[in-house]
């Protein structure tokens, strides 16, 4: 089991990044255009250096659901790996069997 402070830290990123996203959007939007002024694209720019740096999508760290693992995370499934095999052994996922068999 993880620490509970790093769960939560993780939810506050996760929180802080759909809060700031529409702001983040238009700030690289402005960015990427090549028609703007130098003097617009340093003020995006600072302004984007602004935000809160857990409102970054980089910053959120992928746990697995159920055990809040950090490591070995599946993403299509959303699970680690020690639980993936558990639960694909007792055939509690659908549509995965154990090739050597």
């Amino acid at each position: 089991m993880s620490r509970k402070a790093l769960e939560e830290r993780n939810k506050k990123r996760i929180r802080l990044v759909a809060k700031w996203a529409p702001e983040r959007a238009r700030l690289h939007s402005v960015l990427k255009d090549p028609n703007i002024s130098e003097e617009d694209f340093y003020k995006a720019q600072d302004q984007l250096n602004r935000l809160p740096r857990d409102s970054s999508p980089v910053r959120v760290r992928n746990r697995c659901a159920i055990t809040s693992r950090p490591r070995a995370y599946l993403r299509h499934f959303g699970i680690c790996r020690n639980l993936f095999k558990e639960w694909a052994l007792d055939g509690k996922i659908p549509g995965v069997t154990k090739s050597s068999w």
